[in-house]
């Protein structure tokens, strides 16, 4: 989604929902035994847009530096028109940056962000929507030869309804992700549907929204994702469709509510309790800072947070 676009929800709705929402979704997990096993502290990996005028290179050794284990990429931060750009040597030598700084690719999002320009998942216009296909094909590609395993799909300009009904926008988006989901199960990659308010798009709103398209196109590749930024159409208390859908999410973002960096709020203290749920229960999936605002820079983003996730951790029994 557009920065701006996040920028200004979070702005609206940053302080709705509070940190008990995560600890209702952890709530919802079902207990597994961790006991034979040393907690070595949790996966974190860090979001690349806050720092994309950097070279790759300088991006990794920064993440690397503060304590992250992954980058979760921005494909459009790397290229002119596309991922297709990106040759075989090339793509090997961003995985080098980041396993020469310690780092895994968690995955990708922002997926049909521009560039390229001119892509949208749902229009009723075949041709688009066939090329806009064909580029998620290319990024389950991408994703799979930096070794991610995830891809997000936000994109809300990319699914507004265009002339047709939301239902229409509907069907055409599971069908678009039924069409590549053999693709990315073959390359290890699921697809991971992000729910995102009315403000920001009208297809799929809900995590009800995002289960039933889930449902719908019924293939293990084909997943949804939790972000409690995006929750301001939800009509119940937000643990009861957490605790519904839980199953089905596949990745977490950690941010203060307001989206800034971790510091610049009150997370150190409101997230102890869902991180000492997730410690419990041997949470391994990656726990992904992604923020909003990048004006203090990639460095300082990265850092400060790092500091109060140790922070939070050392409170942790």
């Amino acid at each position: 989604m557009s920065n701006h676009t996040r920028r200004d929800f979070l702005k609206l709705s940053g302080t709705i929902v509070g940190a008990s929402a995560f600890g209702g979704l952890i709530h919802g997990c079902s207990k597994k035994d961790t006991s034979s096993k040393k907690w070595n502290g949790f996966k974190y990996a860090m979001c690349n847009e806050s720092m994309m005028e950097l070279p790759w290179e300088k991006q990794c050794e920064i993440i690397g530096a503060a304590g992250y284990k992954g980058v979760e990429i921005a494909s459009f931060t790397l290229v002119k028109d596309g991922v297709q750009e990106l040759t075989s040597d090339q793509r090997k030598g961003l995985l080098k940056a980041m396993k020469n700084n310690g780092l895994e690719c968690a995955g990708l999002h922002w997926l049909l962000a521009p560039p390229p320009q001119g892509l949208h998942f749902t229009t009723p216009d075949e041709t688009i929507r066939k090329k806009s296909v064909a580029y998620l094909d290319a990024l389950i590609d991408f994703c799979g030869d930096l070794e991610g395993g995830m891809m997000t799909f936000g994109s809300p300009k990319q699914r507004n309804t265009q002339g047709i009904s939301v239902e229409e926008a509907k069907k055409y988006f599971a069908e678009g992700l039924a069409s590549v989901a053999d693709h990315a199960q073959q390359r290890g990659v699921k697809i991971l549907i992000e729910h995102l308010d009315h403000r920001q798009t009208d297809v799929v709103n809900t995590l009800a929204e995002a289960k039933a398209i889930v449902d719908q196109v019924n293939h293990p590749a084909i997943q949804m994702m939790f972000d409690f930024h995006n929750t301001l159409d939800e009509m119940e208390p937000l643990d009861v469709p957490v605790k519904r859908f839980y199953k089905d999410f596949y990745h977490v973002h950690v941010q203060e509510m307001d989206g800034q960096y971790l510091g610049t709020g009150n997370a150190i203290n409101d997230f102890v309790k869902s991180f000492q749920l997730l410690k419990d229960l041997g949470y391994e999936r990656w726990v992904s800072l992604e923020v909003f605002d990048f004006t203090p820079g990639g460095k300082v983003i990265a850092e400060e947070s790092m500091k109060v996730l140790k922070q939070i951790e050392a409170k942790l029994t």
